[in-house]
């Protein structure tokens, strides 16, 4: 399951950075639907402004601070993992898109001034992995399914926004969002994976509370 969970988005990712560098039909199609979602307003931008690193990381920021404080109350030793590779992750998200914007070189919007550079969506990418990434790490610390679910529910809602509000205010083409999300989905997937083995081993290292020392 978790090759599949990669593979799919990875291969999306692939074909539609494929069909932006070689001005394909699919980039074409892209165009028209922006011309037909394109209407800048206020609460677009507002909604794509959630996407900024300065509203987005700071999220992320409390979430694995909570996170660490509440794992090194518990007694776990590698406590500050889950929050630290979580940081480390949205570090690694401008390493990966701009060298992707350079390569694709993709023209803005007509909405937008004349520049390149707009492929994949960097305010997207910051969102799903700040906001991701900060579910991730509360949804263990939530013991209410309903809670979990709204939490989950939450964070959908906010990068969805975001994608929408770039979209209509012409920040982005729709591809662009998109391959975002398809490249968040790889790693978002890749560091579910670690806390889940961590969470394990954690869990088989900790002493039952049950038996002491012999």
């Amino acid at each position: 399951m978790f090759p599949l969970l990669l593979a799919l988005p990875a291969v999306l990712f692939a074909l539609i950075t494929w069909q932006v560098v070689a001005d394909g039909p699919l980039v074409r199609l892209d165009e028209r639907l922006s011309s037909a979602l394109v209407q800048p307003d206020r609460i677009s931008e507002l909604l794509a402004d959630l996407g900024n690193a300065q509203a987005a990381v700071p999220v992320l920021l409390v979430a694995a601070g909570y996170t660490a404080w509440r794992t090194r109350q518990a007694g776990a030793e590698r406590w500050w993992l889950p929050g630290t590779a979580a940081v480390a992750l949205m570090a690694l998200v401008p390493a990966l898109v701009v060298p992707l914007k350079e390569l694709t070189d993709r023209p803005g919007t007509p909405v937008v001034p004349p520049a390149t550079g707009y492929y994949p969506s960097g305010h997207t990418a910051t969102a799903a992995i700040a906001y991701g990434c900060a579910a991730l790490l509360l949804l263990p610390r939530l013991r209410s399914p309903a809670a979990r679910r709204a939490l989950v529910a939450g964070c959908v809602a906010v990068v969805l926004g975001v994608s929408c509000g770039l979209v209509r205010r012409g920040y982005h083409w729709p591809l662009d969002v998109v391959a975002s999300w398809c490249l968040c989905a790889v790693l978002l997937t890749c560091y579910a994976r670690m806390l889940s083995r961590s969470s394990r081993r954690t869990s088989a290292g900790t002493p039952s509370s049950r038996t002491g020392p012999s």
